[in-house]
């Protein structure tokens, strides 16, 4: 009898162990992925596709929600969510994460870069892998992709075809020193707007002007807001897929693989669907009665390289022309 009860205590014992356990297993970890960008963007599409293919791989382990639009804060609230805890995963523009890491931002010199592809090869060049190893070894921050979010051109109430033309425009541009750069060169008035702000200020003349790629201007409706746009191109700009050091620090190796994996091809998606988009919204912008312009470059180069030449911002000039250098 007692040998009995003592094999029912023992049996009961394994079961609530293998519970444990697989209780354990298949416990999920719910993280959020933040952005600022619209839901009809692909950097939202393709975070929720990214979202539901790493839960997908990883049996289940991460449900992961992503927050559009500035749901969670301002880019600026959202990379600070990042160390103190309150975010785990973000795509945002390097040069928030700049301001940890000094380093990132010379990706946001003007006219650096020649196009999407040249950017694209500084993504995968060992420059910008010695750049994400510091940046990691300063914050704990793991930038797992890069995606093209597209040539910065200007909009405005009024037409300019070179840098003269700029000469006190009143233009929203991130608070960042590169951003600054050409319109300050320009003799313009740039002026830090938060992104969710920016159409109210163009529609209440707070500002005159500003500047994005052709695929932000038509998902933010700025073209209702403004008569033309300038061909400027004077950034081309990324975004970066970034994990939080207390999700990071805690997965597996097989997991970080995955997450870097899906990261990659989530960004390779965005990247075709916006340089796509980019090609289609000149044509598309001149039949909504916009005037687009293209503008002496030349001018806008030449005033920004003596005006505010890349050391005086605080870079090096070997990481500088190390990426001019990418083929």
């Amino acid at each position: 009898m007692k040998r009995t009860l003592f094999m029912k205590s023992l049996l009961a014992l394994a079961a609530l162990s293998l519970s444990g356990a697989m209780t354990g297993a298949f416990a999920q970890t719910k993280l959020k992925w933040a952005h600022v960008y619209e839901t009809s963007e692909p950097y939202h599409t393709e975070s929720v596709w990214a979202a539901e293919e790493i839960k997908k791989r990883t049996g289940g382990k991460f449900e992961i929600q992503v927050f559009p639009a500035s749901s969670l804060g301002k880019e600026t609230d959202i990379n600070q969510g990042m160390t103190l805890g309150t975010v785990d995963m973000i795509i945002s523009g390097p040069s928030f994460a700049a301001r940890s890491y000094p380093r990132l931002g010379i990706a946001y010199y003007p006219f650096i870069f020649r196009d999407a592809d040249h950017l694209l090869a500084y993504s995968k060049s060992d420059v910008f892998k010695e750049m994400i190893e510091g940046f990691r070894a300063k914050t704990g921050i793991q930038i797992l992709a890069y995606t093209y979010y597209g040539a910065r051109h200007t909009t405005s109430q009024t037409q300019f075809t070179n840098c003269a033309g700029m000469k006190g425009l009143k233009i929203r541009v991130p608070d960042v020193p590169a951003y600054r750069a050409t319109p300050e060169s320009c003799g313009a008035n740039p002026t830090p707007i938060a992104f969710a702000e920016v159409y109210l200020a163009l529609q209440n003349k707070t500002v005159d002007a500003q500047e994005n790629p052709l695929t932000t201007i038509e998902a933010k409706k700025f073209f209702e807001v403004q008569k033309h746009i300038m061909l400027t191109g004077h950034i081309v700009d990324g975004l970066t897929t970034q994990v939080a050091p207390h999700v990071w620090n805690k997965l597996s190796d097989t997991d970080k693989k995955i997450f870097s994996d899906v990261a990659l091809e989530a960004a390779a998606r965005a990247t075709a669907a916006i340089k796509k988009r980019e090609a289609e919204l000149v044509a598309e912008f001149k039949k909504k009665g916009l005037g687009v312009h293209e503008v002496d470059r030349k001018s806008f180069v030449e005033a920004v390289t003596k005006a505010k030449p890349v050391t005086s911002l605080g870079f090096d000039q070997k990481d500088y022309d190390r990426i001019v250098g990418l083929k």
